[in-house]
């Protein structure tokens, strides 16, 4: 058996199907979400009338849009207050 690095030890434990074209289909078991582009992937499972799976494996964070003053209780950019 072949030595394997960490990324692939955590690839093969998170396979499910291996295609002949190459294609691997992976099951990810956790589902980090941030204020910047998640809205629009929800947005599309919502027009697409679905569901997200599993949310209890979702951990949304902000994360682009938070200030780093000690005062960070007003946000000056409308686009970032409505984001966070």
């Amino acid at each position: 058996m072949n030595p394997q690095t960490l990324y692939d030890k955590l690839w093969n434990q998170h396979v499910v199907y291996n295609d002949d074209n190459g294609t691997t289909l992976i099951y990810i078991d956790r589902h980090l979400v941030h204020e910047v582009t998640s809205p629009q992937a929800f947005e599309g499972l919502h027009l697409a009338g679905r569901q997200p799976w599993r949310k209890d494996s979702m951990l949304a964070v902000p994360d682009h849009n938070v200030p780093t003053t000690v005062d960070n209780s007003e946000i000056d950019d409308p686009v970032s207050r409505l984001q966070i």
